[in-house]
């Protein structure tokens, strides 16, 4: 399968899981298209940075989490309770995105 079309899937695959509960939740729907455009391009940043690549099992969470602190200090502005669960979710799906780029072989 081609490389650009897997990295597409993940991406998709990872937007949507961190969309649902946020439509469960029924958050505004500018804030889901953002949290999903944020995964959707991530996989292509995660395969692509030539970075912490001896530690390929937890590069895909730390860069995740790097460029999710823009949006952390805007929630903490309004909601501070909402950084935890947003970190959270920035370092699990950053990690599994690394973790199945390096299994097949995106890496």
């Amino acid at each position: 399968m081609n490389n650009i079309l897997l990295t597409l899937l993940i991406g998709i695959f990872a937007g949507v899981i961190d969309i649902a509960p946020m439509i469960k939740m029924k958050l505004d729907k500018y804030a889901c298209i953002s949290a999903f455009i944020f995964y959707f391009t991530m996989p292509f940043i995660i395969f692509n940075l030539d970075i912490l690549n001896n530690i390929w099992w937890i590069k895909g969470g730390i860069i995740c989490f790097i460029l999710e602190l823009p949006v952390l200090v805007l929630v903490a502005k309004e909601d501070k309770k909402g950084m935890i669960p947003i970190a959270i979710m920035s370092i699990v799906l950053g990690t599994l995105i690394g973790v199945v780029g390096h299994y097949l072989s995106l890496m």
